[in-house]
């Protein structure tokens, strides 16, 4: 019998399952599962892409020089405080490889992001689950299950699948009050959609145990290359980097990433649609009995009376070719995240959800 076995933690992982993007049997589906930017990457970012396949024997550079000074130009930044990985996955990967293993203890929300459990397991941390408040990340409750043996703590602000988050205070209360071997991990792969917050940025330069990470695939619509970026204290920065990939990122990556950036009117565009788009269809859900809290993301996350409610709804979805995401494995069976998609797409899925709602639903209206 073979005695080859994996990394204590690694065969608790359950695999991640990604947004469905197809339904059998049902053509022309229109995909809202996965939080994709509707209206695509901007046409300086395709532009760059298509002039990158000129260079595609090339290696890439490995030390990401062009794009970092990008982004840093572009958010007022700090270049040398920035690394880029294969979204920004990579760089949650890496903070759990280069500061929590076996006897350390990684902490995430109840409702927060699959990866951060994933990567405290494959690296032999113990992840620790902390309860929410009304599906708001609950600063207190964070403080209160730190430990000796609390190396991370993860949150996303905003938070997927909830979309919801908490201000910067909170957020420096929640860096202050860690213990001193503990850092605070800010997942902003949805800042950008919110108007005036830096993604916690200024905490990062102000305080030594904060790190921020950041993603293109949501706003930048490059979700297919897989660009992500994270903001650091220095010396976190130097340790990162001894242990990432040096040919992580592809060239055509670097350069369609750099373009998309420094495009702000195209980010601008997507964003003022997007903050119209989920207004409107958080209220069209709320006239057909399905409340949702005040999302700051791309995404709605629609509450049902029960799971029953939920699931019906999603497969009355899907028969109609709406693809929307069941979040149970997020610890939330009774609701469902659906991305803001352009015009006609929102409304499309509000009429159906009121079709499916007026016929009788199971389990009743909320």
């Amino acid at each position: 019998m073979t005695k080859i076995m994996p990394q204590s933690g690694i065969l608790e992982i359950a695999p991640y399952v990604g947004g469905a993007s197809h339904v059998e049997g049902v053509a022309n589906v229109i995909k809202l599962s996965s939080n994709e930017n509707p209206f695509g990457p901007s046409d300086a970012a395709k532009e760059a892409f298509r002039r990158a396949a000129h260079e595609l024997h090339r290696y890439p550079s490995t030390d990401h020089a062009a794009l970092r000074s990008a982004i840093a130009e572009v958010h007022g930044l700090n270049s040398d405080q920035i690394v880029c990985g294969v979204g920004s996955d990579e760089i949650l990967s890496l903070l759990c490889q280069a500061y929590a293993g076996p006897g350390d203890e990684v902490i995430h929300t109840e409702h927060g992001f699959a990866i951060y459990k994933i990567a405290a397991l494959a690296n032999g941390a113990a992840p620790v689950e902390v309860p929410e408040r009304e599906r708001v990340t609950d600063v207190d409750a964070i403080l209160a299950a730190c430990t000796d043996a609390t190396r991370l703590v993860f949150i996303a602000n905003p938070n997927n699948p909830t979309g919801t988050m908490i201000g910067e205070a909170e957020l420096a209360r929640l860096a202050d009050g860690l213990p001193p071997q503990a850092m605070l991990v800010i997942d902003g792969a949805y800042a950008e959609y919110v108007d005036g917050y830096d993604g916690g940025a200024s905490l990062v330069e102000t305080r030594e145990n904060v790190v921020m990470t950041r993603t293109f695939s949501k706003l930048y619509g490059l979700g297919g290359l897989r660009v992500g970026w994270g903001y650091a204290p220095t010396p976190v920065i130097d340790v990162i980097n001894r242990i990432r990939g040096p040919f992580n990122l592809s060239q055509a990556a670097l350069v369609t990433a750099e373009a998309a950036v420094r495009d702000k009117a195209w980010a601008e565009k997507c964003r003022s649609e997007n903050t119209r788009l989920r207004a409107w269809l958080a209220e069209a859900l709320a006239e057909h009995g399905v409340v949702s809290d005040t999302s700051t993301a791309n995404f709605v996350l629609a509450r049902f009376a029960d799971r029953a409610q939920a699931e019906a709804c999603d497969t009355y979805l899907q028969a109609s070719g709406l693809i929307v995401r069941r979040v149970a494995g997020y610890n939330l069976p009774q609701c469902l995240r659906i991305t803001v998609g352009d015009e006609p797409s929102c409304r499309r899925v509000a009429h159906a959800i009121g079709q499916f709602m007026g016929a009788g639903a199971p389990g009743g209206q909320t």
